[in-house]
């Protein structure tokens, strides 16, 4: 199993139904050298993957020949080569998540943004001044949601509870589907950025969706407004953002994903002032990871016994 970060891997699941079929170990650290990767996995016929942290290309299949058997959490994982493995011989399963998907990093980190929760935690904790900022109060501002599904849903709820008004956007989304949700459908993207006070991303990455939000849209976000991105670091143009949060286009940005996980201690995201961000821990919950890890157990056991469950075949 890679990529075990907390080391939860073993305690979130019952693994006893594998004992005398399989041999069980963990990585916790993420291995970026890809020949050291696969000398550690060279003699795996079985791996569990926690969703895209560490890509299988065609190339490290291709350094596997003892692989069998991929599991990965989740039911989608962009960083497979489904039909390398498929031609290599690899079965690849998935499995679920919760059926309620965790949104409340997202209201963590647009709220930590709102009452500048760094700043004055820092400043407690170090002896700087005794309150030195003033909140945004979120009764009455605009959140602007891109996407609605599942997740954009549960976030527009939470956002009506803060007395919140509530514009969401997407390529096929109905305005009779945004007022079942709470929300008022935006005239487009542009609208919804223009008329925001926060953004919060909820969309799938996709050819349609990757670099949706370059420099002309982030130059449209009002000069106060915030970005909260949970979802995927490519929808929002890499390079752009840094230069909009450098120069102040936005008051700032709350983001749990990056183009490079994990992030370099170099990067200037770790140290920009205006952004408030975490290590990839939207879906990293209990519940997530019991579902996880459960279900992990249940594909290896059906692949042992000849039936694989929940298969991945790209189409």
């Amino acid at each position: 199993m890679l990529d075990d970060y907390q080391g939860a891997a073993l305690t979130m699941a019952d693994w006893s139904p594998l004992a005398g079929q399989v041999e069980v170990r963990t990585l916790r650290e993420n291995i970026t050298d890809r020949d050291r990767l696969a000398a550690e996995l060279a003699d795996c016929e079985i791996v569990v993957i926690m969703r895209e942290r560490t890509p299988f290309d065609a190339e490290l299949l291709r350094r596997l020949p003892a692989l069998r058997l991929l599991v990965t959490t989740g039911m989608r994982n962009a960083s497979i080569d489904l039909a390398a493995a498929r031609a290599q011989g690899v079965t690849v399963c998935g499995t679920a998540s919760s059926p309620t998907p965790p949104v409340e990093l997202t209201w963590a980190l647009l709220l930590g943004l709102a009452r500048h929760l760094t700043a004055e935690n820092r400043a407690l904790r170090e002896g700087g001044p005794w309150q030195s900022t003033v909140g945004q109060d979120l009764r009455g501002r605009t959140l602007g949601l891109l996407g609605l599904g599942k997740i954009g849903t549960r976030v527009a709820r939470v956002a009506g509870a803060f007395g919140m008004e509530v514009l969401a956007w997407s390529e096929n989304l109905t305005a009779e589907r945004a007022t079942e949700a709470g929300a008022q459908l935006a005239d487009s993207k542009d609208d919804l950025l223009r008329r925001s006070d926060f953004v919060s991303v909820h969309l799938v990455l996709s050819d349609r969706t990757r670099g949706l939000l370059g420099e002309p849209e982030l130059r449209a976000m009002r000069p106060h407004a915030y970005l909260v991105n949970t979802s995927r670091a490519a929808i929002v143009d890499g390079a752009a953002l840094l230069r909009a949060l450098r120069e102040n286009w936005i008051a700032g940005a709350g983001l749990d994903v990056f183009e490079t996980e994990p992030l370099p201690a170099d990067d200037p995201l770790r140290s920009l002032s205006n952004v408030l961000a975490t290590p990839h821990l939207g879906y990293v919950t209990e519940r997530n990871y019991r579902t996880f890890y459960t279900e992990a157990v249940e594909d290896i056991t059906a692949f042992l016994a000849g039936t694989p469950v929940r298969p991945l075949t790209g189409g």
